[in-house]
């Protein structure tokens, strides 16, 4: 089935394919394809070499994305995800294996060289792309689906238990090169003129040099001064607060004595 007559070819900077599940469909599906392009470099999704695709049906796989987008050249990697940019299940996907994305998803195509990916945005898809057909290639549905998809829900635990070896083996080599790197710093000053020690110090302690000497008399003369004029200032705020409570007092004396007047000066004497 050709595409109809003023079939429009691209649509907003998206190439269009047409695709349908299988010969027997009569109903068709438009994936919309371009030259995926970011700010930052990307290891994962090189500039210039990967396709970003959107509107891919949920019964399309990456088997599928390889076949159709494959006539450009061969294909480096097909990552499926639900929406752009990193896929943080792709991490999950290396250790556990993971469902399959159910609904509409979008795609990075990577190939493995740049011509490729100009040739695939040059093709014309003429007629929709047969996604699931007769063979080997054909789609799972079904009850072959289900089967399929319970048993992959299980991860194969030789798989597994290397991964965790290869892991173990990782991390004892970089504890490794940490302990050793800590040796070589052992019995080296620091900025300050101190040297670190520890049980396993193999070096003998180096003497402190007359610069580092005088450094630190600099330093501790510093905080000496720094002491004396925060203790002069305790001082002259306690010296302050007592000034100020003698004076209280002595008003306080006043005015007892004035009230004292003025009692004796409104006595009353009838005779």
């Amino acid at each position: 089935m050709a595409a109809p007559i003023g079939f429009v070819r691209e649509l907003g900077g998206f190439k269009i394919v047409p695709v349908k599940f299988n010969e027997k469909s009569k109903a068709g599906h438009l994936m919309y394809c371009k030259e995926h392009s970011v700010k930052e470099s990307d290891d994962i999704k090189p500039s210039h070499r990967t396709l970003f695709v959107v509107n891919v049906p949920p019964y399309c796989n990456k088997e599928c994305m390889e076949r159709l987008f494959g006539v450009g050249g061969p294909v480096e990697s097909v990552s499926l995800q639900t929406k752009p940019g990193k896929d943080e299940d792709e991490v999950l996907e290396k250790i556990y294996p993971m469902k399959s994305t159910k609904g509409f998803k979008m795609a990075y195509v990577v190939f493995k060289h740049a011509s490729s990916l100009r040739k695939a945005l040059k093709h014309h898809y003429t007629s929709p792309f047969v996604l699931s057909p007769e063979g080997e290639s054909s789609i799972p549905t079904g009850y072959k689906k289900w089967c399929q998809e319970y048993a992959a829900m299980w991860s194969d635990p030789l798989k597994l238990q290397k991964k965790v070896d290869d892991f173990m083996v990782e991390f004892d080599k970089k504890k490794q090169e940490e302990e050793e790197q800590a040796k070589e710093e052992e019995g080296v000053p620091d900025e300050d003129g101190w040297i670190t020690v520890t049980k396993r110090s193999a070096k003998p302690v180096v003497a402190r040099t007359e610069r580092q000497q005088r450094r630190l008399q600099a330093r501790e003369k510093r905080k000496r001064a720094e002491k004396e004029l925060m203790n002069f200032y305790t001082f002259q705020t306690r010296e302050s607060k007592r000034e100020h409570i003698a004076e209280l007092r002595k008003k306080f004396e006043e005015d007892k004595q004035r009230i004292s007047q003025m009692k004796a000066a409104r006595k009353f004497k009838p005779y």
